[in-house]
């Protein structure tokens, strides 16, 4: 991390202040894989953030989303790439500790939107498995086929990822 006058610089990213509850990339890849959804973060109008919840999957380091072919998440990223992407694996409130029990992923990268017929079947075709993973290919393909023509397919490449867990769970692992 490069930090500047107390200022993070372009490209950089901050350690986790406390290491001991920091998860692994294993850790961290098995709740992306095991989660449904999440929350995309961008810059959005009038420089405010913009974050809303997706449906997703995770493959190779990347993730992709469907969404509409217009509308205040594609304006905001045409106008920056630049995203972050948020994952509650564990929320478990104990009220006699005045605590949670949680655990999340944070993934920060660029998001694109497809354009090549070729990737955006391809990513949906992973969300269709992920998401109906009973249904026969046959069945998939004829629901593509239908919903293709209104969707509008994202991937987020990560370039870095963070995980942390409640410093409990981290001790139970421990025990």
């Amino acid at each position: 991390m490069a930090v500047e006058n107390g200022k993070v610089t372009e490209g950089a990213f901050r350690p986790m202040r406390r290491n001991k509850q920091e998860l692994s990339k294993q850790e961290c890849e098995s709740v992306l894989k095991r989660g449904t959804s999440g929350v995309l973060a961008l810059l959005g109008d009038g420089g405010y953030p913009y974050a809303v919840p997706l449906s997703y999957v995770y493959a190779d380091g990347r993730f992709f989303f469907h969404c509409a072919k217009t509308g205040h998440k594609l304006d905001a990223i045409r106008k920056e790439e630049k995203a972050s992407f948020c994952v509650i694996d564990q929320d478990r409130i104990v009220p006699e500790k005045y605590t949670t029990y949680f655990r999340s992923v944070i993934a920060f990268g660029r998001v694109r939107i497809l354009e090549e017929e070729s990737e955006i079947l391809e990513a949906i075709e992973r969300l269709a498995v992920k998401y109906s993973p009973e249904e026969s290919t046959v069945s998939r393909q004829e629901e593509i086929r239908r919903s293709r023509a209104a969707l509008c397919m994202l991937e987020l490449t990560v370039e870095h990822m963070s995980g942390k867990e409640a410093i409990e769970l981290v001790k139970k692992d421990e025990v």
